[in-house]
């Protein structure tokens, strides 16, 4: 196989000369062979043709063997190079398998691709230790056993190598943390990849080279983490100065980038900041304190701390000057409300965490009598509570230390903690002990003597009143939410003829319903009845009517929602009252025509006057502009009494406009969903010049949690400034009115009280007619009235309380209308 291998390149290599040359040696051979055929056969005769055919034929015979002779020679020459070539074949054999026996060292392997679409050829094997497959196809798999940091190297350099004949150096680590060398050539067309397990120096020092790698990109993450935050951060040499600032020192030191805040060696710090700092700050104790500074020309506060290396030092600022306003701000608030709880009538005391008295109010002084000297010194809670039961002023207990024990482990509870005490002086205490979040406790003292005093007259009067509706002639029963009876009184059973029996208390108001059927024979009524009892409605609404029984009795009915769902019935004999009433309908429908032809008049006139009236206060204010000429002084003082008396002729009758669209009933009431803080709050600001010119203060009571209400707004605020500026007519100058607001249920109470000089009692039933007027600044006398009108059309009520020479207090109570649907919708 080997001869074969060698003998036909070579002869191969010869070429065409030596072809032709074999060929013709093979023609010496069959011309030969052919001549001694012949001339046997012709022997006896010889022609001259026969003679020249001979010749030609010795001619041939002996090219022949000249040609015989010459391919001999020739073989030997080749027989002499295939040893030769032999001889070289053996030589490369030798040289492979000493190129394969170094190849296939277990500490290195190679991947030889030939093209870029050829399949990788691999030689060579890596110890088993550095996680590396022996197969081919795992091996190519670098994501498999090598991390993925490493492998995503390899992959994009292998790229780069096969496409771009870019050499490459690496060291990359296995999935088995062992550390391995790849090397990237092109040699011959053909591109390498060698990789090397390294021996222990090598290995240590690509370790290194990976971990300062690590170190090195650990770094560029921490600038660009630096360089994100907004917080000044910089880094000093030995000799102090800048070797490196974040984005925000140049933009602290409005440096338009951070290499030239370094090479300009601009500083955030003043001079002595530094020095404070260069001096303090050791190795082992970072310096950390306040540092002030100006930055774009502002005074700012930062909260510095510049840590030492042996590589000079590296410092960080926080801002802190929005923590210090906030800081001042909450010492002035505390202060604040230190003083706030001063004033309070309810005691109050704060204890540290050590137990150790820090505030107490006026109210608490008073309460225990405690001397001042004592409280100022700041004695601890039980050194406090010994000193009140010494005075006698604590409860008598059986075993003091328990209870004082357990009136101070609040100091260790999570919830606030309450309890009664009971004084030897008769008064009754709510006391409540609360955890503060910063450690300590505030104790509040509830006075509740008036309290127990007021539940007992309570339920002394539940007593009287039970009396009283027991001798009522008004028919009464009280139903529960589940629909059954309460109680009745007698004159309920006589006017429906039915038993006490049958309205005994638990009974359920069908059972009522049929009893009451024998003096009835409607029973829409009754059932009327026992669906307002026992719906589920949030909102109970009051119903009133008459019902004609067939004993001939007319009863005037009220259903009234009461407290805890019950509902009570009242029923009245109004017989006598009906048949006058009868009697003065005639009478009563002429006044009623009456009254609407005044209304429609007033409401005509009203009309009528607006047109001029706005025309005079139109012409006024142009007489007051420059462009119309100067006034003299006369003349000025005369164009503002024009304007003020028109502009009060026109509130006066838009006042009967609003009275006269009441009584026609046609006002439509605009609900809407109203912040009552926001709303007390635009009132103030809208009364506030009208207050100042009557010299008159407006205090506002009212808790931080009105809430909101459905009412509307328009209306209710001409409430408020017609009760204010009544107020302030009255009230003498320097005074204060007082505005105080609550809520109960779903209904809005405010009251607007002065210290005037009162009404007298002959004339307070009718400061709510139109056109009373009282005292020299009492105006046209429509406040009241419009007031009242509003009022009621918010289904609300209105009641004054006044007595000559201390003052007049108006109290206004307005139930929260139900959601329109459209705002419901919103």
């Amino acid at each position: 196989m080997n001869k074969d291998h060698t003998d036909f390149p070579a002869i191969r290599r010869k070429g065409p000369k030596f072809l032709r040359r074999l060929l013709a040696g093979t023609a010496l051979f069959t011309a030969t062979d052919a001549l001694a055929q012949v001339v046997p056969q012709k022997a006896g005769i010889f022609g001259s043709s026969e003679v020249v055919t001979f010749s030609v034929l010795i001619g041939v015979i002996s090219a022949a063997m000249i040609s015989a002779i010459w391919l001999i020679r020739q073989r030997g020459n080749i027989e002499a190079e295939n040893r030769e070539l032999r001889s070289d074949l053996s030589d490369a054999n030798q040289r492979l398998s000493r190129y394969q026996a170094l190849v296939a060292d277990k500490n290195r392997r190679i991947v030889i691709w030939d093209g870029l679409l050829e399949r990788a050829e691999l030689l060579g094997q890596l110890p088993a230790e550095t996680g590396a497959p022996s197969d081919d196809r795992d091996f190519l798999a670098f994501g498999r056993w090598v991390k993925a940091q490493s492998a995503g190297e390899l992959e994009k350099s292998i790229e780069a190598l096969r496409t771009q004949a870019r050499s490459f150096d690496l060291v990359i680590e296995t999935q088995r943390n062992e550390v391995l060398e790849a090397q990237g050539r092109v040699s011959g067309g053909r591109a390498f990849v060698r990789f090397i397990a390294l021996n222990n120096m090598r290995a240590e020092l690509a370790e290194l080279k990976l971990e300062h790698d690590r170190l090195n990109i650990a770094l560029r993450s921490f600038h660009t983490l630096l360089d994100a935050i907004d917080l000044p951060v910089w880094q000093r040499g030995t000799d102090g100065a800048l070797v490196w600032v974040n984005e925000a020192y140049a933009d602290a030191v409005e440096a338009p980038d951070v290499a030239t805040a370094v090479a300009e060696k601009r500083e955030l710090l003043a001079t002595v900041a530094r020095e404070k700092i260069r001096s303090v700050s050791t190795f082992d104790t970072p310096f950390h304190d306040k540092v002030s500074t100006v930055v774009r020309g502002n005074r700012t506060f930062f909260d510095v701390v510049d840590a030492r290396s042996a590589a000079g030092s590296a410092g960080i600022a926080v801002d802190i000057s929005g923590i210090e306003a906030v800081r001042e701000e909450l010492n002035r608030t505390l202060k604040s409300h230190a003083e706030t709880l001063d004033h309070l009538a309810t005691p109050v005391a704060i204890f540290d965490g050590n137990q150790r008295l820090q505030f107490y109010n006026q109210a608490f002084q008073r309460l225990w009598n405690l001397d001042i000297g004592f409280l100022e010194r700041k004695p601890d809670n039980g050194e406090v509570l010994d000193r009140l039961r010494a005075g006698g002023q604590l409860p008598e207990q059986l075993n003091w230390k328990q209870w004082k024990a357990n009136a101070l482990s609040v100091y260790q509870a999570l919830d606030t903690q309450s309890d009664l005490w009971h004084l030897p002086n008769g008064q009754t205490l709510r006391v409540f002990a609360t955890a503060r979040p910063q450690g300590g406790v505030t104790w509040v003292f509830e006075n509740l003597t008036e309290k127990v005093d007021l539940e007992t007259r309570y339920n002394t009067l539940v007593q009287v009143q039970g009396e009283t509706i027991d001798h009522l002639a008004e028919g009464v029963a009280v139903f529960g939410p589940d629909g059954r009876i309460r109680l009745s009184n007698p004159a309920f059973r006589a006017i429906w003829g039915i038993s006490e029996a049958e309205a005994k208390p638990g009974t359920h108001i069908k059972a009522i319903e049929q009893a009451c059927l024998i003096s009835y024979d409607q029973p829409d009524g009754w059932k009327r009845f026992t669906h307002i009892i026992t719906s589920f409605d949030d909102e109970r609404p009051s119903s009133r009517g008459i019902l004609e029984l067939r004993t001939g009795l007319i009863l005037d009915y009220a259903v009234i929602p009461l407290p805890n769902a019950q509902t009570m019935l009242t029923f009245v004999n109004i017989t006598d009252s009906v048949r006058v009433e009868r009697a003065l309908t005639e009478k009563n429908e002429a006044l009623r025509k009456a009254d609407a032809l005044k209304n429609d008049f007033v409401h005509h006139v009203s009309y009528e006057l607006r047109s001029p009236l706005t025309n005079i206060i139109g012409f006024a204010d142009l007489l007051k502009t420059p462009a119309f000429g100067d006034l003299n002084e006369r003349q000025a003082e005369y164009v503002d009494h024009i304007a003020t008396s028109s502009s009060l002729l026109l509130t006066i009758v838009n006042d009967i406009l609003d009275l006269a669209t009441v009584d026609a009933g046609i006002v439509q009431l605009d609900l809407a969903d109203i912040s009552l803080t926001d709303f007390l709050d635009d009132i103030a600001y809208q009364m506030a010049d009208r207050l100042t010119e009557s010299g008159v203060t407006l205090r506002i009571a009212a808790p931080d949690n009105l809430g909101r209400m459905v009412a509307d707004q328009q209306r209710l605020k001409q409430i408020f400034v017609k009760l204010l500026t009544n107020a302030a007519n009255f009230a003498p100058d320097g005074s204060v009115i007082e505005l105080a607001c609550r809520r109960e249920g779903s209904d809005f109470i405010f009251s607007v009280s002065d210290s005037g000089p009162g009404i007298p009692q002959d004339v307070l039933d009718t400061v709510f007619n139109r056109f009373e007027s009282h005292g020299q600044r009492g105006g046209a006398g429509l406040g009241l009235s419009i007031v009242e009108s509003f009022v009621s059309l918010h289904h609300g009520t209105v009641s004054i309380r006044s007595k000559e020479g201390e003052g007049t207090e108006v109290t206004c109570r307005i139930p929260s209308a139900d959601v329109p649907s459209t705002v419901a919708a919103e």
